[in-house]
């Protein structure tokens, strides 16, 4: 029998909030030195080795089966290579704080896609309410009216696709392994395994075209300076080890000890973590334009949870 922990799930609810929320931070401090590929390349590997030894030591094993680990490649390309890589380009071009409120589009894309490839799901009214609000909410934040101070439009998108890579990857891992035997770390372990696959040939491929520049795979930007590079590494390396590895541990605690509803809700609090951070740290701006958007979408968001949230709850942070 498992020894209950001496760590009440509400602080382990906060931490793993502000874990999530801060590594829209953490991609801005590695991008000092490191392109988006290596960011995330090396937070993959970085989460994957920590959760390999944490399902190690549990007792726990891998998946079993060529058709399941098929099934986990795909999901992995949206759960992990993909909106990882994707979430710091986006910040190549706009702030952390927005590349968070990007990520609050998750929940309402995952019932866009849901809808696509979940037959048991049904558009009820307040599903209908809550994307209407959040695509009423994401135009305010890109301000197509306006010529001047809007944020950067096509970073912006890029952050949003990246947060709705989370909305089609989980639909379509339920969709395709609802009956695996996926327990404990199995299944985020295993994605964090097959993302690194993925992230290695992008690695070789990036690296290849732009050996002009880079001597090696893991070379730091030619310009950057030794202090830039070592804050680039440590916050990227955080970024793996806590932000993806560790923080899956503490959501499947969350989980065990007060139920995926509220295990859910972290989801509404991530945006605002990031928001405050890149205020607070980096001196960035959010126009009043961003903070109504970003209001809607949060709203939408909390539509979406309001009824039940269920599979919602093992949603994958920035």
């Amino acid at each position: 029998m498992t020894a209950p922990s001496r760590i009440p799930w509400q602080a382990k609810f906060l931490g793993l909030a502000l874990i999530w929320g801060s590594s829209f931070l953490l991609m801005k401090y590695g991008l000092r030195a490191l392109e988006p590929a290596q960011i995330a390349g090396l937070r993959i590997v970085g989460g994957a080795l920590t959760l390999l030894l944490l399902l190690r030591l549990g007792g726990g094993s891998l998946p079993q089966g060529a058709r399941t680990w098929g099934h986990l490649f795909v999901g992995a390309i949206f759960l992990t290579s993909l909106p990882f890589t994707l979430f710091a380009l986006g910040e190549t071009r706009v702030s952390s704080a927005l590349a968070g409120i990007g990520n609050s589009i998750t929940p309402v894309s995952m019932v866009v896609f849901g809808l696509l490839l979940l037959p048991s799901e049904r558009l009820t009214r307040v599903k209908l309410v809550a994307v209407l609000l959040g695509f009423i909410g994401v135009l305010v934040i890109s301000e197509p009216w306006n010529d001047v101070g809007r944020p950067d439009p096509l970073g912006f998108a890029i952050v949003l696709v990246a947060g709705a890579c989370y909305g089609l990857g989980w639909p379509y891992v339920r969709r395709t392994l609802a009956h695996a035997d996926l327990g404990g770390l199995a299944q985020p372990t295993a994605l964090l395994l097959c993302g690194t696959a993925q992230m290695l040939v992008v690695e070789l491929a990036f690296w290849l075209l732009h050996r002009g520049t880079m001597r090696l795979p893991w070379s730091v930007h030619a310009d950057a300076s030794g202090h830039d590079a070592w804050v680039a590494l440590v916050a990227t390396l955080v970024l793996g080890v806590v932000g993806t590895g560790l923080a899956y541990m503490l959501q499947f605690d969350v989980v065990r000890d007060a139920g995926t509803v509220v295990s859910s809700t972290v989801t509404y609090l991530i945006p605002v973590v990031s928001v405050v951070l890149g205020v607070l740290v980096l001196g960035e701006r959010i126009g009043p334009m961003q903070l109504l958007g970003f209001a809607l979408v949060l709203g939408a968001a909390l539509l979406v949870g309001r009824p039940a949230a269920g599979w919602a709850s093992l949603l994958r942070r920035g």
